[in-house]
């Protein structure tokens, strides 16, 4: 499994908007892509305007899977106007959970 996590500044004024669209791309990547294990948006709590993106795929594949899919380019077209500055990426590999555990808990991830 690999992880990235993604930190986006958001400009004055655009911040609930930021955080709408990017409901839409989280769920149809948890929902639409098997290869997308997890999709999670932070906002910092010092720096309202600063968002974190984790989200973990099966391999680079699925990652590029992703940055194909319909709701991706669909996000990626509505905020791109918004950020404030570039956006950083930290590509990783996970430790734990385990892949198992990651496919294992697929099913459940769109319960909440």
């Amino acid at each position: 499994m690999i992880s990235i996590f993604v930190t986006i500044q958001i400009r004055d004024g655009f911040v609930d908007q930021f955080k709408e669209a990017s409901f839409g791309d989280s769920q149809g990547s948890v929902r639409d892509e098997p290869g997308c294990f997890r999709f999670d948006i932070l906002q910092n709590s010092e720096d309202p305007n600063r968002f974190h993106l984790y989200e973990v795929y099966e391999d680079e594949l699925a990652l590029e899977a992703h940055r194909d899919a319909p709701h991706y380019k669909k996000w990626r077209s509505t905020v791109e106007d918004w950020f404030d500055g570039d956006i950083s990426r930290v590509l990783m590999t996970t430790i734990f959970p385990s892949d198992k555990g990651w496919r294992d808990q697929k099913p459940h991830l769109l319960s909440w």
